[in-house]
């Protein structure tokens, strides 16, 4: 049990990369990356598709939430911790699998790793990692991981990848079901981005034949099988033990079928905007799916988290824990491993804050009372 604290992050005077002013919040975080990275790799981690409308959304939809809050509650003590598939986190927000973290950071994923490692929190490893498997499972053996998958063509490369991470003691597998093929990023085209020549997917170094400079996002174009359906769930349980979440969900009708599949969690996703543009902000599909759900498996939530009162949102909606993907980049272009807890800290203590100001003490009393639904 924690007692409620008081935000006093400030700036690490003998680090390389300090700013004047203290980081109060996670948009600090977004204007040093902004001000910090190259253009190219800024709108990489930027890009929505298209006219970037669901992008967008997914941050203006939690404005448009109101809350509920209740007094007189003795909010003197909080406890902020949870469990995911029955593995206690200290706070309801873990990593989203994010691609590519060395752009940001020159450690990358390994900085992630020990970031989460130090917090207790879930870091969800992406396939597109620029650090491998075991390179990350080395840097914080103790951390509590799941890795994201994506189904290959050449069914071999994601069957070997699954074996690589059961055996490295990763505790679930996040299937992304979001992208048959992938959605345009306008910037992207425009800059023509590709990984620099010192960096590559690591995951499968050596793994796709030379393909003449070709490229797409670090794999050879058309790697992605757009074929894969329902029944490839049943495939993937032949594979392994491990627990399997979809990420990608944003109706009742594939919720539904989720669970007729025998998964474990749901992660309600539309990658960020960067898919499908013109789908519905993820916390306005999110209540749909609780509702369709009803408790038979765990369902989480990634896209347009920023502040303590949206997990606090999220949660009351029925979300079980909430990922962050742009922020945790943020917080390794500003400071590596030390950013990026930096701003798990800052959503930790938000977070608290506004559990405490509307009356809960602690995670399990957050539920859908405290939201305002409105009368138009």
């Amino acid at each position: 049990m924690n007692t409620l604290n008081t935000l006093s992050l400030g700036c690490n005077r003998h680090s390389c990369h300090c700013t004047k002013m203290p980081m109060v919040c996670l948009t600090d975080f977004e204007e040093y990356a902004k001000e910090h990275l190259p253009k190219a790799t800024w709108d990489y981690y930027a890009a929505g598709a298209d006219e970037c409308c669901t992008r967008d959304d997914n941050l203006l939809a939690y404005k448009r939430i109101r809350l509920r809050p209740r007094m007189l509650r003795d909010v003197s003590v909080s406890d902020t911790r949870t469990t995911v598939l029955g593995t206690e986190i200290s706070f309801p927000v873990g990593i989203a699998p994010t691609a590519f973290h060395c752009l940001a950071w020159p450690d990358g994923e390994m900085s992630t790793a020990r970031a989460t490692e130090a917090v207790n929190t879930c870091y969800i490893t992406s396939t597109y990692s620029t650090c491998s498997v075991e390179e990350i499972v080395a840097a914080a053996p103790n951390g509590y991981r799941w890795f994201q998958l994506y189904v290959y063509r050449n069914r071999k490369v994601s069957e070997q990848i699954v074996h690589r991470v059961e055996a490295l003691g990763y505790k679930a597998l996040v299937l992304t079901v979001d992208v048959p093929y992938t959605g345009k990023r306008r910037n992207d085209i425009r800059n023509q981005f590709r990984l620099p020549p010192h960096l590559k997917v690591k995951n499968f170094d050596g793994v796709f034949e030379e393909n003449s400079g070709l490229e797409e996002y670090g794999v050879p174009p058309n790697t992605l099988d757009p074929s894969i359906s329902w029944k490839d769930i049943y495939w993937l349980q032949s594979l392994t033990r491990l627990p399997i979440i979809i990420k990608g969900i944003l109706t009742k009708e594939d919720a539904e079928l989720a669970v007729e599949h025998g998964v474990q969690g749901i992660i309600v996703s539309n990658h960020g905007g960067r898919q499908l543009d013109g789908g519905p902000a993820t916390i306005d599909a999110l209540l749909e799916i609780v509702d369709t759900v009803q408790g038979r498996i765990e369902v989480y939530l990634d896209g347009g988290i920023r502040t303590g009162s949206d997990v606090l949102k999220a949660l009351a909606l029925g979300a079980k824990c909430v990922f962050i993907g742009r922020p945790a980049i943020w917080g390794l272009a500003y400071k590596g491993e030390e950013g990026l807890r930096e701003v798990l800290q800052i959503l930790n203590d938000e977070f608290r804050l506004s559990m405490a100001l509307a009356g809960c003490r602690n995670v399990s009393e957050i539920n859908r009372n405290l939201i305002q639904f409105s009368k138009l």
